[in-house]
């Protein structure tokens, strides 16, 4: 018996298996399969060529039992790989193990998602058919809810389609439900959540911003304390937002479903005040953003509804390394009560000179919940002279100590208080600065804010986390190069690995 025959036997058989599991995985004859499967059969002729007539010998030697027992479990090993390979193929299941759930849809998402009753279905127009980003994004709605189902078209294969429905750019996305339907151009997670939102809500909610007193602009997206930012996100979500001029207007529209008022810097005239009054008596819906020293006119209104403004800042020592501590007049917010507006919120949110805004004293009737609190460090400052012109602040007795509340929600139910039927609903924060350009995005401010419309307005499925504009980084491959992972990966390396295996036993066998 010739030790090389044999050896090249073996190779041939090597080459021969990995030849065959190529074909099979890739679904048809390419260089590499062709050249292991020419290989082998060249090399394992060979072997019988010349050993033909020890062949009985060499299938009874020990070794040669070893040999096959080692191939036999490499290709168990590799047939079990492709066996879960095909499962998990055919029976997709995604788990999500990150730390911060980056590949998991937000809550917001899912939460829209549970509240579907028909089917919703992705149309998406993506070049050759194929988009790694756009697909992944979209699996992840199909994996969440079984009414939603995606299709990936190639534009230059249906332009039928394409012109039916007006697409125009590669990347977009239709959405459709029932007998609505939407075009995404970008479809990011947060778009699409939009787009669900859109297409399965009957009636759009109107809010309205008070004007003329001196508050924030609602249509600059730049300014630092406007609402451009804000604005923008309310009509993502389907409100249509207006402004009201108030002071000339004397009364507050029918059709306003959530009043805002934020930030006026001249107090309220008396009429005003009055129409703010008879529309919460109504059973109206409003925001109140009222940092210090302002909202003075609408205090005995606040009363009657057990919110209780406070005449001062509240600070949080800050300390700086190598600078020691320092007034803090942004103080960050982690402890939130148990109301439906903060219930999915666990994260930060800052504060921005803020008053505090605490319950007062109950009555029959009103529900008052104190949905914000500052740390323990924090304290409310009361000399604001000092405060705005020395900027100085100590905790002294005159001082409440931490933690603080700065955000309330009222719900007054108007059949108990005397004045009309149904339920009022009352938000308010001791600052305009949580929802304004600058701050709007910072740590969970955006969830926040938009959580207090969602309950305002009465649309519970808005109250939760919603997707993160910036998602984490994902490296995406061309397809030569996914096929030159997967051979290298499912093919070489296993090959590999098993040649210098079969070389080590050889060698050892031989000594």
């Amino acid at each position: 018996m010739h030790r090389p025959a044999t050896l090249a036997g073996l190779i041939g058989l090597i080459a021969l298996f990995f030849g065959v599991t190529s074909y099979f995985l890739v679904g048809g004859l390419e260089a590499y399969s062709t050249a292991h499967l020419v290989l082998g059969i060249l090399l394992v002729s060979s072997y019988l060529a010349s050993s033909f007539r020890d062949l009985g010998e060499i299938l009874s030697a020990r070794r040669t039992r070893y040999g096959a027992n080692m191939i036999v479990y490499s290709a168990l090993f590799l047939a079990l790989l492709v066996g879960l390979n095909w499962l998990g193929a055919r029976y997709n299941r995604r788990i999500d193990m990150t730390e911060a759930g980056v590949f998991t849809l937000a809550p917001q998402a899912r939460q829209v998602l549970d509240g579907l009753d028909q089917n919703l279905q992705f149309q998406a127009f993506l070049e050759g058919g194929r988009d790694p980003a756009v697909e992944s994004t979209l699996r992840s709605f199909e994996a969440t809810s079984a009414r939603v189902t995606v299709q990936l078209v190639d534009p230059d294969q249906r332009p039928e389609l394409a012109q039916k429905f007006g697409i125009r750019t590669f990347g977009s996305v239709r959405v459709q439900y029932g007998d609505q339907a939407t075009i995404v151009d970008t479809p990011s997670e947060e778009a699409l959540t939009n787009a669900i939102i859109k297409v399965t809500r009957t009636e759009a909610k109107t809010v309205y911003f008070v004007q003329g007193e001196g508050e924030p602009s609602i249509d600059d997206p730049e300014a630092p304390d406007a609402y451009g930012q804000l604005r923008a996100d309310l009509e993502n979500e389907q409100y249509r937002v207006e402004g009201l001029l108030l002071v000339q207007d004397g009364r507050i529209p029918e059709d306003c479903d959530i009043l805002v008022i934020a930030a006026p810097l001249r107090a309220l005239l008396e009429h005003e005040v009055a129409a703010l009054r008879a529309y919460l008596e109504s059973g109206g819906r409003t925001l109140l953003l009222l940092p210090p020293e302002t909202g003075e006119a609408l205090i005995p209104l606040l009363v009657g509804y057990g919110v209780e403004l406070g005449n001062d800042v509240v600070v949080d020592e800050v300390v700086r390394l190598f600078q020691g501590p320092s007034l803090g007049l942004n103080p960050l917010v982690e402890t939130y009560g148990a109301h439906p507006i903060t219930s999915s919120l666990r994260e930060r949110t800052i504060f921005p000179l803020t008053r505090s805004v605490s319950p007062g004293q109950s009555r029959p009737g009103l529900t008052v919940t104190s949905i914000a609190k500052t740390s323990p460090s924090s304290w409310a400052e009361s000399d604001l002279e000092t405060l705005f012109d020395q900027s100085q602040a100590a905790l002294e007795e005159a001082d409440r100590p931490g933690p603080i509340s700065v955000g309330v929600a009222v719900t007054a139910r108007l059949s108990e208080l005397g004045p009309g039927e149904g339920q009022a609903r009352l938000v308010v924060y001791g600052t305009a600065a949580l929802a304004d350009n600058q701050h709007m995005q910072m740590l969970f401010n955006r969830d926040l804010v938009l959580n207090s419309f969602g309950w305002l307005g009465g649309q519970e499925e808005l109250v939760s986390i919603r997707p993160r504009t910036l998602r984490s980084s994902r490296v995406q491959f061309s397809r030569d190069e996914a096929t030159t992972i997967f051979y290298l990966s499912v093919l070489v390396l296993p090959e590999l690995l098993l040649v210098i295996g079969l070389a080590v036993w050889w060698r050892r066998s031989s000594l």
